[in-house]
Protein backbone atom coordinates (compact mmCIF):
# COMPACT_ATOMS: atom_id res chain seq x y z
CA UNK A 1 0.00 0.00 0.00
CA UNK A 2 0.95 3.87 -0.65
CA UNK A 3 1.10 5.25 2.87
CA UNK A 4 1.54 9.23 4.22
CA UNK A 5 2.80 8.99 7.62
CA UNK A 6 2.92 12.57 10.39
CA UNK A 7 4.57 12.43 13.59
CA UNK A 8 6.27 15.64 14.86
CA UNK A 9 8.90 13.07 16.60
CA UNK A 10 11.38 12.45 14.08
CA UNK A 11 12.31 9.32 16.20
CA UNK A 12 8.59 7.57 16.22
CA UNK A 13 8.10 8.81 12.62
CA UNK A 14 11.34 7.32 11.41
CA UNK A 15 10.16 4.17 13.44
CA UNK A 16 6.75 3.93 11.69
CA UNK A 17 8.09 3.92 8.22
CA UNK A 18 10.56 1.32 9.06
CA UNK A 19 8.09 -0.76 10.59
CA UNK A 20 5.65 -0.28 7.80
CA UNK A 21 8.16 -0.55 5.00
CA UNK A 22 10.07 -4.10 6.39
CA UNK A 23 6.11 -4.71 5.96
CA UNK A 24 6.37 -4.40 2.31
CA UNK A 25 4.55 -1.36 2.11
CA UNK A 26 5.56 2.03 0.42
CA UNK A 27 5.41 5.58 2.55
CA UNK A 28 4.70 8.21 0.11
CA UNK A 29 5.12 11.20 1.92
CA UNK A 30 5.93 12.29 5.63
CA UNK A 31 5.01 15.10 7.27
CA UNK A 32 6.18 17.11 10.98
CA UNK A 33 3.11 19.09 11.60
CA UNK A 34 -0.70 19.25 11.04
CA UNK A 35 -0.05 21.92 7.89
CA UNK A 36 2.56 19.95 6.68
CA UNK A 37 0.50 17.08 6.23
CA UNK A 38 -2.54 18.52 4.63
CA UNK A 39 0.07 20.17 1.70
CA UNK A 40 1.86 16.71 1.59
CA UNK A 41 -1.66 14.76 0.72
CA UNK A 42 -2.97 18.01 -1.54
CA UNK A 43 0.25 16.95 -3.36
CA UNK A 44 -0.01 13.87 -3.33
CA UNK A 45 -3.61 13.90 -4.93
CA UNK A 46 -2.71 15.98 -7.65
CA UNK A 47 0.22 14.15 -8.44
CA UNK A 48 0.35 10.79 -7.84
CA UNK A 49 -2.69 9.84 -6.49
CA UNK A 50 -4.45 9.72 -2.98
CA UNK A 51 -2.21 7.79 -0.57
CA UNK A 52 -4.31 4.40 0.22
CA UNK A 53 -4.38 5.76 4.17
CA UNK A 54 -3.03 8.58 6.10
CA UNK A 55 -1.31 7.26 9.63
CA UNK A 56 -0.93 10.38 11.55
CA UNK A 57 -0.54 11.86 15.18
CA UNK A 58 -3.36 13.51 16.73
CA UNK A 59 -1.14 16.07 18.77
CA UNK A 60 1.17 18.10 16.22
CA UNK A 61 2.08 21.51 15.79
CA UNK A 62 1.76 24.01 15.48
CA UNK A 63 -0.64 24.54 18.93
CA UNK A 64 -0.33 20.52 19.95
CA UNK A 65 -3.21 20.39 21.00
CA UNK A 66 -5.55 18.38 18.74
CA UNK A 67 -3.96 19.65 15.31
CA UNK A 68 -3.32 16.25 13.42
CA UNK A 69 -7.26 15.26 14.13
CA UNK A 70 -8.42 18.42 12.59
CA UNK A 71 -6.05 18.05 9.85
CA UNK A 72 -7.19 14.48 9.29
CA UNK A 73 -10.98 15.78 9.61
CA UNK A 74 -10.16 18.32 6.97
CA UNK A 75 -8.85 16.02 4.75
CA UNK A 76 -11.65 13.46 4.84
CA UNK A 77 -14.11 16.43 3.47
CA UNK A 78 -11.93 17.24 0.77
CA UNK A 79 -11.46 13.59 0.18
CA UNK A 80 -14.64 11.24 1.36
CA UNK A 81 -12.54 8.12 0.44
CA UNK A 82 -9.28 8.75 1.89
CA UNK A 83 -8.78 6.05 5.00
CA UNK A 84 -7.32 8.02 8.24
CA UNK A 85 -5.94 6.08 11.43
CA UNK A 86 -4.74 8.48 13.97
CA UNK A 87 -2.66 7.58 16.75
CA UNK A 88 -2.92 9.36 20.27
CA UNK A 89 -0.43 8.79 23.03
CA UNK A 90 -3.77 9.54 25.96
CA UNK A 91 -6.87 7.89 26.10
CA UNK A 92 -9.15 10.31 24.69
CA UNK A 93 -12.95 9.33 24.08
CA UNK A 94 -13.60 12.26 22.85
CA UNK A 95 -11.17 12.58 19.93
CA UNK A 96 -12.25 9.02 19.23
CA UNK A 97 -15.75 10.45 18.78
CA UNK A 98 -14.52 13.75 17.04
CA UNK A 99 -12.87 11.59 14.19
CA UNK A 100 -16.17 9.21 13.71
CA UNK A 101 -17.98 12.16 13.45
CA UNK A 102 -16.19 12.31 10.01
CA UNK A 103 -17.40 11.14 7.00
CA UNK A 104 -18.19 7.68 6.97
CA UNK A 105 -17.29 6.68 3.19
CA UNK A 106 -13.67 5.34 3.95
CA UNK A 107 -11.84 3.65 6.58
CA UNK A 108 -11.50 5.28 10.27
CA UNK A 109 -9.20 4.45 13.16
CA UNK A 110 -8.08 5.15 16.41
CA UNK A 111 -5.09 3.37 18.58
CA UNK A 112 -2.85 4.41 21.36
CA UNK A 113 0.55 4.56 20.60
CA UNK A 114 1.61 1.52 22.60
CA UNK A 115 -0.19 -0.33 19.97
CA UNK A 116 2.21 -0.09 17.53
CA UNK A 117 4.61 -2.18 19.93
CA UNK A 118 2.40 -4.63 19.14
CA UNK A 119 3.59 -5.64 15.24
CA UNK A 120 1.13 -7.76 13.99
CA UNK A 121 -1.85 -6.13 15.62
CA UNK A 122 -0.75 -2.94 14.63
CA UNK A 123 -0.01 -4.34 10.82
CA UNK A 124 -3.73 -5.78 11.18
CA UNK A 125 -5.06 -2.55 11.82
CA UNK A 126 -3.36 -0.90 9.27
CA UNK A 127 -4.63 -3.50 6.54
CA UNK A 128 -8.20 -3.22 8.42
CA UNK A 129 -8.96 0.49 7.63
CA UNK A 130 -6.97 0.79 4.52
CA UNK A 131 -9.63 -1.62 3.73
CA UNK A 132 -12.57 0.52 4.62
CA UNK A 133 -12.91 -0.91 8.39
CA UNK A 134 -13.19 0.81 11.66
CA UNK A 135 -10.58 0.11 14.75
CA UNK A 136 -10.74 1.76 18.04
CA UNK A 137 -8.14 1.33 20.54
CA UNK A 138 -9.59 -1.39 23.69
CA UNK A 139 -8.88 0.89 26.34
CA UNK A 140 -10.87 3.62 24.39
CA UNK A 141 -13.59 1.12 24.44
CA UNK A 142 -13.34 0.70 27.60
CA UNK A 143 -13.49 4.13 28.65
CA UNK A 144 -16.40 4.72 26.34
CA UNK A 145 -18.21 1.33 28.29
CA UNK A 146 -17.18 2.71 32.07
CA UNK A 147 -19.19 6.45 30.68
CA UNK A 148 -22.46 4.31 30.03
CA UNK A 149 -22.01 2.77 33.27
CA UNK A 150 -25.50 2.16 35.06
CA UNK A 151 -27.02 1.96 31.61
CA UNK A 152 -29.84 0.20 31.91
CA UNK A 153 -29.80 -0.83 28.06
CA UNK A 154 -25.95 -1.51 28.65
CA UNK A 155 -26.50 -3.68 31.65
CA UNK A 156 -28.22 -6.25 29.50
CA UNK A 157 -25.30 -7.60 28.21
CA UNK A 158 -23.45 -10.27 30.10
CA UNK A 159 -20.17 -10.11 30.86
CA UNK A 160 -18.67 -12.44 28.08
CA UNK A 161 -21.21 -10.08 25.80
CA UNK A 162 -19.26 -6.82 27.29
CA UNK A 163 -15.85 -8.71 26.17
CA UNK A 164 -17.07 -9.44 22.62
CA UNK A 165 -18.85 -6.10 22.15
CA UNK A 166 -15.17 -4.46 22.95
CA UNK A 167 -13.33 -6.77 20.64
CA UNK A 168 -15.87 -6.30 18.17
CA UNK A 169 -15.14 -2.45 18.57
CA UNK A 170 -11.69 -2.90 17.82
CA UNK A 171 -12.20 -4.13 14.67
CA UNK A 172 -11.93 -8.00 15.39
CA UNK A 173 -14.00 -10.81 12.97
CA UNK A 174 -15.75 -13.91 15.05
CA UNK A 175 -13.09 -16.00 13.93
CA UNK A 176 -10.55 -13.60 15.42
CA UNK A 177 -12.69 -12.89 18.63
CA UNK A 178 -13.39 -16.87 18.49
CA UNK A 179 -9.89 -17.71 18.68
CA UNK A 180 -8.81 -14.86 21.58
CA UNK A 181 -11.82 -16.04 23.63
CA UNK A 182 -10.99 -19.98 23.06
CA UNK A 183 -14.54 -20.65 22.27
CA UNK A 184 -16.26 -21.91 18.95
CA UNK A 185 -17.26 -19.07 16.02
CA UNK A 186 -20.85 -20.41 16.81
CA UNK A 187 -20.39 -19.46 20.16
CA UNK A 188 -19.13 -15.82 19.10
CA UNK A 189 -21.88 -15.25 16.35
CA UNK A 190 -24.68 -16.72 19.22
CA UNK A 191 -23.03 -13.42 21.65
CA UNK A 192 -22.59 -11.20 18.53
CA UNK A 193 -26.69 -11.92 18.07
CA UNK A 194 -27.42 -11.32 21.36
CA UNK A 195 -25.82 -7.92 21.63
CA UNK A 196 -27.27 -6.55 18.54
CA UNK A 197 -30.80 -7.78 19.57
CA UNK A 198 -29.69 -6.27 23.31
CA UNK A 199 -28.91 -2.98 21.88
CA UNK A 200 -31.19 -2.52 19.47
CA UNK A 201 -29.40 -2.58 16.59
CA UNK A 202 -30.21 -4.19 13.11
CA UNK A 203 -27.52 -6.79 11.67
CA UNK A 204 -24.39 -5.52 10.00
CA UNK A 205 -21.57 -7.00 8.04
CA UNK A 206 -17.99 -7.13 10.11
CA UNK A 207 -17.12 -3.77 8.98
CA UNK A 208 -20.68 -1.63 9.25
CA UNK A 209 -21.20 -3.19 12.68
CA UNK A 210 -18.31 -1.56 14.41
CA UNK A 211 -19.80 1.74 13.71
CA UNK A 212 -23.07 0.46 14.83
CA UNK A 213 -21.40 -0.09 18.42
CA UNK A 214 -19.47 2.58 18.54
CA UNK A 215 -22.03 4.90 17.48
CA UNK A 216 -24.48 3.87 20.36
CA UNK A 217 -21.72 4.05 22.85
CA UNK A 218 -21.02 7.86 22.20
CA UNK A 219 -25.21 7.90 21.89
Amino acid sequence: MRLLVADDAALIRAGLVGLLERAGHQVVGEAADAPELVAQCRRLAATEGLPDLVIADVRMPPSMTDDGLRAAVQLREAYPHLPLLMLSQYVAPAYAATLMEARASAGLGYLLKERVGRVADFLRSVELVAAGGMVVDPEVVGQLLNARRGDPVLNRLTPRELEVLSLMANGASNSQIAEQLVVTPAAVAKHVANIFAKLNLGPNEDNRRVRAVLAYLNR
